[in-house]
């Protein structure tokens, strides 16, 4: 459930929601995508428990289904299932290096580092940052297997310390949260699930992605109750687009 809710955060996943053409699809793709990505880990599970009872002994547990069609299955089929599997592991990838290299090219570098350049200059920049992060994945996969597993864990927990913050946008009219409770709770949801995964593992056998969006969630409120909220302006210029897209109606 926390990486089923966690993946929908994650910037590969916002940015393919601006691509609604309605407010109707965009109000779907958000009541249904949780869904979508919960009902994809139950034949996983099935597989990895009808493995233990026919594999027991199998040396890596993390390959009991290729373990599983190899041994079991004709081998179309074991080919054409991993040739599905590659196709989607292919298109993950393109988005994710989409998303990356439009966050650190247009939030980053041409934010902070470079503002006012050509159109050419960010292309480049963006082209060489995918090269960056290409080799920074090829580095990972090749490291530790328990290393790898532990990273994509923290991504899909990590990734959904942002909920917070994008309930603020989905729901502008309330106004419950501010800039600064925002970080606040990012930060403090951050540090509460590298404790819980790492130094105590999973207290009272609750996910460390749980702990941490708990705490994040007070840390927001308290510190949004002390702080200023966003100017009338941000308010008109943010806020009121959304309402306007998905509510059809005016920020109150």
């Amino acid at each position: 459930v926390v990486l089923s809710f966690g993946i929908i955060f994650q910037p590969h996943l916002l940015i393919r929601y601006y691509t609604a053409v309605s407010a109707r699809t965009i109000k779907l793709l958000g009541a249904t995508t949780p869904i979508y990505l919960m009902t994809l880990y139950i034949p996983a599970a099935l597989v990895g428990l009808g493995g233990a009872l026919v594999m027991p002994d199998i040396a890596i547990p993390d390959r009991i289904f290729p373990e599983m069609l190899f041994a079991y299955a004709p081998a179309w089929l074991t080919g054409a299932i991993l040739a599905g599997a590659t196709a989607a592991a292919m298109s993950t990838l393109d988005s994710m290096l989409h998303a990356n290299m439009t966050v650190l090219t247009r939030d980053v570098y041409q934010r902070y580092i470079r503002t006012g350049a050509s159109q050419d200059h960010y292309i480049l920049i963006g082209r060489l940052i995918v090269v960056a992060l290409l080799a920074v994945g090829y580095f990972l996969s090749v490291s530790t297997f328990d290393f790898l597993v532990q990273l994509v864990a923290l991504s899909g927990s990590g990734a959904l310390q942002l909920m917070p913050a994008i309930l603020g946008v989905c729901f502008p009219s309330r106004r419950l949260t501010t800039k600064a409770g925002v970080i606040a709770g990012i930060g403090a949801g951050l540090t509460t699930l590298c404790v819980t995964l790492i130094l105590v593992p999973h207290p009272l056998g609750l996910h460390g992605g749980v702990w941490g969006l708990l705490v994040n969630f007070v840390v927001t409120w308290v510190v949004s109750r002390f702080t200023l909220p966003p100017s009338d302006v941000t308010v008109s210029r943010i806020h009121g687009a959304v309402e306007r897209f998905v509510y059809e109606g005016d920020p109150a």
